[in-house]
């Protein structure tokens, strides 16, 4: 069965956003930038909110900007064919290889996970990520923890009351200081 993964950049105090908006201090280096690209090697579907995808619509054409280096047109090179589920209530169509979604967060998981294929699940945006994980959907957590504090913003873990265990798959540490925590999500033998 495939497994939904939740990937993305934080600060050491717990944010994807600080409390202005801001994310620039996610830009990760070459090293950091390298691994982000090997691991989108693993997706099979990305799972979108609408915020998410529209900052990533760039990555639609950036094989089209002359001033991106080999490492970013690679890059562009395999997020653009892979498929896109875009969870929205405002936009009534989206580009490239995206869909909106037809049902809601768990019947979409649900179907992909028993439709053919490989590659992971993947979850993009917090406020997608809170919905899965309240759902028990998250079967890993990858966070590549930046070392800066912002202080507020939109957090990366969802804010419910309930407790997760978690087994430490994977962590490494970059040169800028970056530090990468891949967690599995401790399940019961059903």
């Amino acid at each position: 069965m495939r497994s939904v993964t939740y990937s993305m950049g934080v600060s050491l105090d717990g944010y994807i956003v600080g409390p202005d908006g801001d994310f620039g201090w996610t830009a990760p280096d070459e090293e950091v930038f390298r691994f982000v690209t090997d691991e989108l090697r693993e997706v099979g579907v990305h799972l979108l909110g609408r915020r998410l995808y529209e900052t990533m619509l760039y990555w639609e054409t950036a094989d089209q900007d002359p001033s991106l280096d080999a490492s970013m047109l690679e890059w562009a090179a395999l997020w653009k064919p892979l498929p896109k589920v875009v969870f929205s209530s405002t936009l009534s169509t989206v580009r490239g290889r995206a869909r909106l979604a037809t049902g809601g967060l768990a019947e979409e998981i649900a179907r992909l996970r028993a439709e053919p294929g490989e590659g992971a699940i993947a979850l993009g945006g917090a406020t997608l990520a809170a919905e899965a994980a309240a759902l028990d959907l998250i079967d890993e957590y990858r966070a590549r923890v930046h070392p800066v504090l912002v202080g507020g913003g939109i957090p990366f873990f969802p804010r419910h009351e309930r407790r997760v265990d978690l087994e430490l798959v994977e962590t490494r540490t970059f040169g800028s200081g970056v530090l990468h925590l891949r967690y599995r999500v401790a399940r019961e033998a059903e």
